[in-house]
């Protein structure tokens, strides 16, 4: 069974949201909910949702046109619709009642082998399902977004024994394949599994924060060392809404055992109690634990004070000198301090309640890391951290606490072993069992627990993947670009010329790379050290030359953000085979340059190829002017097909887990009879070409859309675009566009403009307008 139809009850942020993602993968679907009292719009609530998400960043759909697949509709007129669907996801409110009348008349409108799901987070399926008749029981099932449902990859699934298999597998196939989801099997428990320990979590640091006497900036910053995202705890509680966790809380107190630890903490805290009272409820209300200072002139962030309830001026907390290194964390959580004894209780609480619930919210804790990883965007599950503590040294240390020691971690062994190159993972039992992958799922991290690196330095490693085909692999911080990237991307390109059929460039960090490694261009630049900066931009055009004219086929496969040097790589690239939450583009403008390694030559290219463009050279050459100069960044791999960083021809992969054995599958298709590309000859404008380009720039300058050193960058970039000194009738080779690129680089880098702008980026990780 295939679903090529769905549908969901309940337009509010979540069911549009399910909505929409639904509509990312190219299906229709029909969006209900209830008619309005006294409504002349019967469907004005699914159509002012659909509308609204138009307008929402970060945008639920990835392209606007996914909205045009989306149906609105009311329960009362349009359940017939649902006879022909395949999947139906009820997201309507946490109310039984209304969810067990609802599935009742589902049940008499939908065909047999139409699955039927509910978005739960909280109702177990006993509940859900009581007096529902058996034919419905064996279609239904749970399946837990976690919001926003683009962006979070997690889906839950909670299944009653006695569904059919065909049913829960397609819908299991089609949330991997088609939505890009890590699908999680849960027991059917208060919480499921992220949700609990997400929970506990929270509530362990809210309550111990206040107990502590420490700032909210302390607390976030020492949770961050522990591979939490920048929001850390109290960030977290802002984004969701505090008004959230009086309701999660009840609900666990009323359905967790008695000696249940969650239950045992689930008081709502008093200052909690008293901002949601006085509608400080988060980012939604009037702020929350972090909120913008009302009416001042300038944003000014405060923090609340934990102990009194008032606002002060919001301050910045450095950890220094822990990295997330083992012994740098084990040694923070040993110290004296009152952060290093609040840092340990959080998470000695948090680590030993995951292992106390193995085996009843899962079977091993392999589903309870993937949850947390990819539910509450933590770097590490917690298993994954206990074993990065060391689980013997974690028990020692529970010993010397005399805090209780759960079955799973008494035999203080890691929770997770390599055995023959394959990864084994501890179970209930305590006993190891091999990881299984899903089928035509390839992980760069197995290939490393098995083999060792054909060629590696600092910043860069090449792995065999098998069948000939190679993994060029990037890991420097952010994965910027260096001398040393560069000079691992030539010595691959012999080893494979000599020894394979093709490369990979792919690495499973959450960004692609975030371009050059402007700190290393600081010194030489501080230096006016010319030759170096010279030196490095004549190396990374050489190397992506040499990469786009090997004798074997290179397909990138990015994900997240691959901006600048990242950019231009891909665009060297034969294919691309792309994640679908990609974020690419050449913002160089933003440090005060023009690209060069060679993009402004290739995004040019680009767009004089485009079939059935207009005649001449200038709309093109505008149109790669504007993308540049505006340093346009793609918001889905599908709107960078737009901008033409991706081709008509690359792939789009909705899964990250399977991106790389797709980009693999893609070189293995080009490697018969593969031929380098034939070089490109230009014909561009040259002086009359810069001058409409710098007219253009004058009017944006004039009506205060763009700043004078805008004019500057932007003057260089068309002298780039237009072919310098040319006439339309000269031909230009591949190398005279690096040449006028390396040429426009060197003449802004020695600018003071462009200093600034580079300083500013360094030191704030945000553009400078000057």
């Amino acid at each position: 069974m295939n679903i090529e139809r769905a549908a969901v009850i309940g337009a509010g942020v979540m069911g549009a949201g399910i909505a929409a993602h639904i509509a990312n993968t190219g299906i229709s679907v029909v969006l209900l909910d209830v008619v309005p009292e006294n409504a002349t719009n019967r469907n004005q609530i699914a159509e002012q949702a659909i509308a609204k998400m138009l307008g929402t960043e970060p945008s639920p759909l990835m392209h606007p046109n996914n909205a045009r697949l989306i149906t609105p509709g009311n329960i009362e007129d349009d359940l017939g619709r649902l006879s022909e669907v395949d999947w139906i996801i009820e997201a309507v409110i946490e109310n039984p009642a209304i969810k067990r009348s609802l599935y009742q008349k589902l049940d008499a409108v939908c065909h047999s082998n139409t699955l039927i799901s509910s978005n739960t987070s909280t109702l177990p399926l006993s509940v859900l399902t009581l007096k529902q008749s058996n034919s419905f029981k064996r279609r239904f099932m749970i399946t837990h977004f976690f919001n926003p449902p683009r962006y979070m990859r997690l889906l839950e699934l909670v299944a009653p024994p006695d569904i059919s298999p065909d049913l829960f597998d397609a819908v299991a196939t089609f949330a991997d394949l088609r939505l890009g989801k890590g699908c999680v099997t849960c027991k059917d428990t208060p919480g499921f599994i992220a949700n609990r320990i997400g929970t506990f979590w929270i509530q362990t640091a809210l309550i111990e924060a206040i107990a502590s006497n420490l700032t909210v900036e302390q607390c976030d910053a020492a949770m961050n060392l522990f591979g939490i995202p920048k929001t850390g705890v109290f960030g977290l509680l802002d984004l969701v809404g505090l008004d959230l966790m009086p309701h999660v809380l009840t609900g666990f107190k009323q359905s967790l055992p008695v000696k249940d630890r969650l239950r045992a903490i689930s008081a709502v805290p008093r200052l909690l109690t008293n901002m949601i009272e006085k509608g400080y409820t988060g980012r939604k209300g009037l702020g929350g634990f972090y909120r913008l200072k009302p009416d001042a002139v300038t944003k000014i962030k405060e923090a609340i004070d934990l102990q009194t309830g008032d606002y002060r001026p919001s301050e910045k907390f450095r950890i220094d000198g822990v990295s997330h290194r083992s012994e740098d964390l084990r040694q923070f959580l040993s110290g004296g301090e009152a952060l290093n004894r609040y840092t340990w209780r959080v998470w000695s609480d948090t680590l030993s309640y995951a292992a106390s619930l193995i085996p009843e919210i899962a079977d091993d804790p392999l589903a309870v890391d993937t949850a947390m990883r990819l539910g509450y965007n933590w770097r590490f599950g917690p298993f994954e951290l206990l074993d990065r503590l060391g689980a013997d040294w974690f028990v020692e240390r529970l010993q010397e606490k005399h805090q209780p020691i759960p079955y799973l971690l008494a035999d203080r062994q890691s929770l997770y072993r390599t055995e023959q190159g394959i990864l084994h993972c501890k179970n209930g039992e305590r006993r190891y069992r091999p990881v299984r992958r899903p089928e035509g799922m390839l992980s760069l991290g197995d290939i490393k627990r098995r083999t060792e690196p054909l060629l590696e330095n600092a910043s860069a490693s090449l792995w065999d993947i098998g069948d000939g085909i190679v993994c060029l692999e990037f890991h420097s911080k952010m994965n910027t670009l260096d001398p040393d990237s560069l000079s691992l991307i030539q010595q691959s390109i012999g080893v494979v010329r000599d020894n394979f059929e093709g490369m990979v460039i792919h690495n499973e960090a959450e960004h692609f790379s975030a371009g050059a490694n402007l700190t290393l261009l600081a010194p030489a630049l501080k230096r006016q050290d010319w030759d170096t900066v010279a030196q490095i931009v004549e190396l990374g055009q050489q190397t992506y030359q040499a990469l786009k004219y090997a004798p074997f086929p290179v397909v990138g496969a990015p994900s997240g953000l691959a901006l600048g040097g990242g950019c231009e790589i891909l665009l060297h690239c034969d294919a691309l085979q792309a994640h679908a939450e990609l974020y690419t583009g050449l913002v160089e403008t933003g440090v005060g340059l023009v690209p060069g390694w060679g993009g402004c030559k290739e995004l040019l290219r680009r767009w004089l190829s485009l079939p059935n463009r207009p005649g001449g050279p200038m709309p093109a050459i505008s149109q790669a002017f504007e993308t540049i100069a505006l340093a346009k960044t793609s918001k889905s791999a599908l709107l960078a097909k737009e901008l033409l960083y991706l081709s008509e021809h690359d792939g789009i992969t909705m899964n990250k887990d399977r991106l790389l054995a797709d980009a693999k599958a893609r070189v293995l298709t080009m490697i018969a009879d593969y031929r380098p590309p034939e070089p490109y000859v230009y014909y561009l404008p040259g002086a009359s070409g810069r001058t409409a380009l710098e007219i253009a720039v004058r009017n944006l300058s004039l009506s205060g859309k763009a700043s004078a050193y805008d004019r500057e960058i932007a003057g260089q970039l068309a002298f780039v675009l237009s072919g310098g000194a040319t006439d339309s009738l000269d031909p230009l080779s591949e190398q005279d566009i690096l040449n006028l690129e390396r040429q426009a680089f060197l003449h802004l880098v020695k600018q003071t403009g462009t200093a600034a702008r580079l300083e500013h980026m360094l030191k704030t990780g945000k553009p400078l307008r000057n």
